[in-house]
């Protein structure tokens, strides 16, 4: 597709949960495993600049191939649970796959990577550990690549694997650490690795090693379970000599081993060189600061950095005078419900650290300039860590909300600076943080929101005054705007969950200053102790760190809404904001009627039963006339609203036109529905890969009252190739008054389209296909969703008058990533 056309906006992802999974490279660039692809995000730019979809499973450790001089890497090795280690290659400023490692039977779940000094060109050696009990080592020669030995484990498991070459001799040296709580060290002699050691003192299972060369020694880090972080030295050892052994000295246990190379025959000794106490969980991650070049010389920092489950980093160095190592700096994040972290990694210049948690995201520190001894926590990406389920824009376009499997609703929006033009998008609030995987959503209102989970009720919630105030800080909108489309004057301050609740509850200023005890330290009873409310009011410039987004950014629940036997599965809202449609998961015709809500009073209006099997979208027309519902029962129905003639009547909805076995094309399920800006035509796709458009519904020869009318198809039938699981109108028509789709598939392609109606559909010259995402651009899983904004120009961008060349997309993928692109419609 031109470059012109469309451009990706950004990226919201998380890291996946497992150690492993993050890697920072020297040229500044962050990658890391997001489901089945490798996000490559720019800590600086603050976005994901780039996603490699390759892997059909899991990617579960990621590691950048270091080059010798501390250049900025051009290979990246990805290992995933399809069994698979990728080669990835940077060639003119993009990535592509350049090698694929096929032989373990079992997840891999290390990598590790090194260039060896060979005669020939540069040579790429390959370390992978995976859950079939083994380490595979791979070459590979200019192109060809090979599995040179398999190393089994037997029933054991290998966690963490790192590869070195030995200083002086370019002899490769790897170590694998693993559930039998040993050190494996293994060296290359004459193309095999040969088991030399096995370090024993941790007493739990091992789970990150990393070498780093430091002088003419090499030092290896190892931590595990058992909270503890050991660093041992390897360096050669001269001539033995029998005198040494008689002195009296206390000397700590040395352990040998020969390393033989072409001209001579050299001795290593490999001691304990210390132990590091200081976390109180296991220890997950382990990382040396990157060495640097300084003078032409390679500078290595004795610097370690340590990430555990206890919810902390610590950063490691030896005391300038006595050599012991010591904590120089502590950073962490205190409370909210997440367990700790899982990996650290450190910038190229070791001013700042990263750590990636339990449930996916990503915590920066960056070092204070002025104070070397400070960490501030600043802003860094975040997204949901499953599959993202829905998603829509609010009412002006300014802000996203998407809502997940991972029991989170998220709210993204532009973040404007004002001393730069720049403007990057971040989540700047977690609404809602539930019990049961979340379904559907549907915005009621500029600051007001429907949704719906695993669960058989819907929830209602509107923003707090601390959004609507950091909104208007983050997004540079006036506030005063803002607070007139909320109803300001009675706003809680913000929400908190209470103690074994699922409903987020308002706080209001009285209730938080009713919480502080009179008398310093004297409660009236034991509960008084824990306060009702978590909530902190925030006043933020920027988009918050995870732990405010847990504990402060929650919107208050203002309503249920019972009726439904089942699980939500979809729900709408009218574009008047008056009426919510709903509807729930189905076997049968009595649970798979759609429910009508009334917005102003929250009951409920009607039932309109029709279909057999779950309504699986809903669409109201933009002029709020007509319901259009689709269905697993490969079929849809049209209801249409009747005029008002009194203006205090709740809207009623009668059946306008309907398909049933017969006269529905779809032979599968339809998973899609949505309407064109002039309320004139609507399109469906269905799993059996066609997409259809239907109409014609303003027409003047809609029967009389009570007959239904018949909708015809108004386009020839498009085949898409695979099922057609999202459908979307953009709000606004092209240049040759075409209106412009973008489908959705189920292999994670997303595809635009023009059409015009015509009269003759046989032929199928009615469509135009516009172009297609490249494979860097598309998700690698189905999608769930697509929204156009609902407004012409870039939210953030100041460009909404209605002659800008750009449109925004956003998708929401079962990859768990939530993507904006700008689409330009001129070039279509």
């Amino acid at each position: 597709m031109a470059a012109l056309l469309v451009e990706t906006c950004h990226v919201a992802c998380c890291a996946n949960r497992t150690p492993n999974v993050v890697s920072w490279g020297r040229g500044g660039i962050v990658a890391y495993g997001t489901c089945n692809s490798v996000a490559l995000y720019h800590p600086l730019k603050r976005r994901v600049i780039s996603t490699l979809n390759g892997h059909s499973g899991r990617v579960n450790c990621v590691q950048w191939v270091h080059k010798k001089d501390c250049g900025p890497e051009s290979e990246l090795v990805s290992g995933g649970s399809d069994n698979l280690v990728l080669l990835w290659e940077e060639q003119d400023g993009k990535f592509s796959k350049s090698g694929q490692l096929g032989g373990h039977t079992g997840a891999v779940c290390a990598v590790d990577a090194v260039y060896q000094d060979t005669e020939a060109a540069y040579q790429l050696l390959v370390a992978s550990a995976a859950s079939d009990s083994t380490v595979k080592i791979w070459t590979r020669q200019g192109s060809e690549i090979q599995c040179v030995q398999t190393i089994s484990f037997g029933n054991g498991f290998v966690m963490d694997v790192s590869l070195a070459l030995l200083p002086g001799s370019s002899v490769p040296v790897l170590a694998c650490g693993g559930d039998d709580c040993k050190v494996h060290i293994f060296i290359q002699q004459s193309g095999q690795f040969q088991e030399v050691l096995s370090l024993h003192g941790h007493e739990d299972w091992i789970r990150g090693l990393e070498w780093t060369v430091h002088g003419g020694d090499v030092f290896l880090a190892s931590c595990a379970q058992d909270c503890l972080i050991r660093i041992w030295r390897v360096f050669a050892k001269p001539a033995f000599s029998p005198e040494s052994l008689e002195e009296d000295t206390i000397k700590l246990k040395e352990d040998f081993f020969m390393v033989k190379t072409k001209d001579c025959c050299t001795s290593f000794a490999v001691t304990l060189e210390t132990v590091l106490a200081g976390h109180e969980n296991l220890v997950y991650g382990v990382h040396w600061q990157p060495p640097f070049l300084k003078d032409g010389i390679i500078q290595q920092p004795m610097c370690l950095l340590s990430a555990s489950m206890d919810k902390t980093m610590i950063l490691w160095s030896p005391d300038e005078e006595s050599g012991v190592w010591l904590e120089q700096v502590r950073v962490g994040e205190v409370g909210g419900n997440t367990l700790g972290f899982y990996g650290c990694q450190m910038s190229p210049d070791g001013s700042m650290i990263l750590a990636h948690a339990f449930h996916g995201a990503l915590h920066l520190w960056c070092q204070d300039p002025s104070k070397e001894d400070e960490w501030c926590p600043t802003v860094v990406i975040s997204g949901h860590f499953n599959s993202v389920q829905d998603l829509g824009w609010d009412p002006e376009g300014e802000f996203i909300v998407s809502v997940s499997s991972d029991q989170t609703t998220r709210l993204f929006a532009p973040w404007r600076r004002a001393d730069q033009n720049q403007v990057t998008w971040h989540e700047i609030s977690r609404p809602q943080i539930h019990g049961y995987d979340m379904q559907c959503f549907a915005m009621v209102g500029r600051f007001q929101f429907v949704s719906g989970a695993d669960e058989k009720v819907l929830r209602v919630f509107s923003a707090p005054r601390n959004f609507v105030e950091n909104f208007s800080n983050i997004s540079g909108l006036p506030l005063e705007k803002l607070l007139a489309c909320s109803e300001g004057a009675d706003l809680p301050e913000g929400a908190s969950i209470p103690a074994l609740g699922l409903s987020n509850k308002a706080v209001f200023q009285s209730d938080r200053s009713a919480q502080t005890p009179e008398d310093d330290g004297q409660f009236s009873s034991v509960s008084a102790q824990y306060s009702e409310s978590y909530f902190q009011p925030v006043v933020l410039t920027e988009p918050p760190p995870e732990d405010h987004l847990l504990q402060n950014t929650l919107w208050p629940e203002v309503q249920k809404l019972y009726g439904h036997g089942y699980e939500m599965f979809c729900v709408a809202s009218n574009r008047a904001k008056t009426v919510v449609a709903s509807a729930c998961k189905a076997s049968k015709p009595e649970h798979a009627a759609i429910l009508l809500w009334s917005t102003s009073s929250w009951k409920q209006l009607h039932s309109l039963s029709l279909h057999s099997l779950t309504v699986t979208q809903m669409a109201f027309s933009p002029d709020s006339r007509f319901l259009l519902a689709v269905s697993r029962d490969r079929t849809w129905s049209l209801w249409s609203q009747k005029d008002e003639t009194l203006s205090d009547t709740e809207p009623c909805f009668t059946l306008y036109a309907h398909t049933d076995k017969n006269t529905s094309v779809h032979s599968r399920i339809i998973w899609s529905c949505d309407w064109s800006p002039d309320s004139t035509y609507f399109i469906t796709g269905s799993r059996d890969k066609k997409v259809i458009i239907w109409g014609n519904c303003d027409s003047s020869e809609n029967a009389a009252e009570n007959d239904e009318v018949a909708i015809r198809p108004r386009s020839s039938v498009l085949d898409v190739g695979e099922a057609a699981t999202a459908v979307s109108f953009a709000p606004v028509l092209s240049p040759d008054q075409s209106y412009i789709l973008a489908v959705g598939l189920e292999g994670g392609k997303i595809i635009l389209f023009k059409w015009k109606p015509s009269g003759d559909t046989s032929a199928g010259t009615d469509w135009l296909h516009c172009g297609e995402l490249d494979t860097f651009q598309c998700h690698a899983l189905a999608i769930k969703r697509l929204c156009w904004r609902p407004r012409v120009g870039r939210a953030g961008h100041g460009d909404d008058s209605g002659n800008s060349a750009w449109l925004q997309l956003a998708s929401a993928g079962a990859d768990h990533c939530m993507k904006i692109f700008n689409v330009n419609r001129l070039a279509l």
